[in-house]
């Protein structure tokens, strides 16, 4: 791929699907690649969603899931600059998180994305498919809201062992306003009884003021890297 054309983005708008493309008859020089760019997302978070979805298909890879892991390599090659800026600041933490609702066409999971900054750094990313099938798009926001809550707590625990100590809440960013309302309000409605209690701790945090819960439109495009 040292000769590949190089290509502006990683992932394609159409989903993976298990059934696409003929049957890969060597699937070692796949697997190895998917296994390396893995590693790679430690510092290029940029590919950590369509890394996430060419490894959902490693029990059978076909030509259409190859096609993808090579988009991924030819936009590397034409970002080999980019990486995570590091810059002086407040210690305050700022969380975007998101979700597709029903964005898999194989078994109709949604995929979480979420991204922490302490100050303008970015700390944590991760792109990860939900255990269950979320019944609307308010559900799977919300769990993607809870698991980045439980990953914000962490770090807060982590930063109070190394006695730095934040000068406001922790605040989230999330899209959905369905979402952030059913995290503020203290109501238990018969109609979210479904959702898991796990991820009802969400509203202890907001009455409590621990953390603080903000909207953002869809349309914002957020910078993450530098060049």
């Amino acid at each position: 791929m040292l000769d590949a054309k190089p290509f502006p983005s990683p992932a394609t708008t159409t989903k993976l699907a298990s059934d696409s493309g003929e049957l890969l008859s060597n699937p070692t020089s796949y697997r190895s690649i998917v296994g390396a760019l893995q590693y790679l997302t430690w510092t290029r978070p940029d590919i950590s969603y369509s890394v996430n979805q060419v490894c959902q298909f490693l029990h059978a890879l076909t030509t259409t899931h190859l096609t993808a892991v090579k988009r991924i390599l030819r936009y590397l090659k034409a970002t080999p600059d980019y990486g995570l800026p590091i810059h002086k600041g407040e210690p305050h933490l700022t969380a975007f998180c998101d979700a597709d609702c029903a964005g898999d066409p194989n078994d109709y999971r949604s995929t979480t994305g979420s991204c922490i900054f302490l100050g303008a750094n970015l700390i944590s990313w991760f792109a990860k498919k939900q255990t269950t099938v979320a019944r609307s798009s308010t559900e799977a926001e919300y769990r993607a809201l809870a698991t980045t809550t439980a990953d914000v707590l962490w770090i807060c625990s982590l930063l109070k062992e190394l006695h730095v100590f934040l000068n406001c809440p922790p605040l989230f960013h999330c899209d959905n306003i369905s979402a952030i309302a059913l995290a503020a309000n203290p109501i238990f409605h018969a109609r979210t009884k479904h959702i898991e209690v796990d991820y009802h701790f969400i509203r202890n945090l907001v009455t409590s003021r621990a953390i603080a819960i903000q909207h953002l439109p869809s349309d914002i495009t957020i910078i993450l890297f530098e060049e």
